[in-house]
């Protein structure tokens, strides 16, 4: 009769049949819950409470990729983390964006480094405030994820009537930021430039100037087929990116229900 009362069961679905029991998680008095191996492994792959849990309240999307998590559940603590504005985030996201932060602090560290070694010959970007990315954590954690590389933003612009036009398919690119980013051209006839889009679809547009006044007017050509993929409009921003080390633009949009007046056109100097 000792030897029977003190046969192991798991702590989940009771069976004593198991030949290997393992640790679960913790309870309050330090011990560990006995799992048979069936349980112990949805445990150890994180599937437990979809299994077990999965009609009992506290369920909650992360606010980076949307997964469910079982909040409030001592099985499933260690999961996520509560985010400083509200929400919460899976432990598998927050590890991603460490790495990425961390990648981009230390390519920020590099190229601040690069910059004082160069000295004068370091030629600085000044953009006018108004093309200032203002781009949020979870955008950026988005086009990182995608591009699994580490993205820079580089300017933004709102869309303008006429930027908006799918019989111009055109973009005029803010002249500072075209010089700044954009390849050299020196012809009105420009070049083509391979674009990424932040679902990793890459595309090709015609990047060239028109003479102007003694400047130059710079625009994407040729951009009628994405327009209609990201079935962009008057107000929505365009958000342009780049992939370090390897250069490479990448363009996205902000969706907004604002609306531009059809006589607006917007400034590219």
């Amino acid at each position: 009769m000792a030897a029977s009362s003190s046969r192991k069961t798991c702590f989940q679905c009771e069976d004593s049949n198991s030949s290997d029991f393992r640790n679960g998680w913790r309870l309050r008095s330090g011990h560990f819950v006995q799992l048979c191996d069936r349980c112990a492994s949805l445990y150890d792959e994180g599937r437990f409470c979809e299994n077990f849990h999965s009609n009992d309240d506290g369920w909650r999307d992360c606010e980076s990729c949307g997964k469910l998590i079982h909040c409030g559940c001592i099985v499933s603590f260690h999961a996520y983390m509560l985010l400083d504005f509200g929400g919460v985030i899976c432990m598998e996201c927050s590890k991603m964006n460490f790495i990425l932060a961390r990648k981009r602090c230390l390519y920020s560290e590099s190229r601040i480094q690069n910059e004082v070694c160069q000295g004068d010959a370091t030629r600085k970007i000044q953009i006018d405030p108004q093309y200032w990315p203002r781009v949020t954590d979870p955008e950026l954690q988005q086009v990182s994820k995608k591009t699994k590389s580490i993205v820079v933003p580089l300017f933004e612009k709102l869309l303008s009537a006429s930027d908006a036009d799918h019989k111009l398919a055109r973009l005029v690119i803010p002249k500072k930021c075209a010089e700044a980013f954009f390849p050299k051209i020196t012809s009105p006839h420009g070049c083509l430039v391979k674009i990424q889009d932040t679902e990793d679809k890459e595309w090709e547009f015609q990047f060239r100037y028109w003479p102007n006044s003694g400047s130059k007017m710079y625009v994407l050509e040729g951009l009628r087929d994405y327009m209609a993929s990201m079935q962009w409009q008057a107000g929505d921003t365009v958000i342009f990116y780049r992939i370090e080390p390897e250069k490479k633009l990448v363009m996205g949009l902000r969706k907004t229900h604002a609306v531009i007046p059809a006589c607006e056109v917007g400034s590219a100097t």
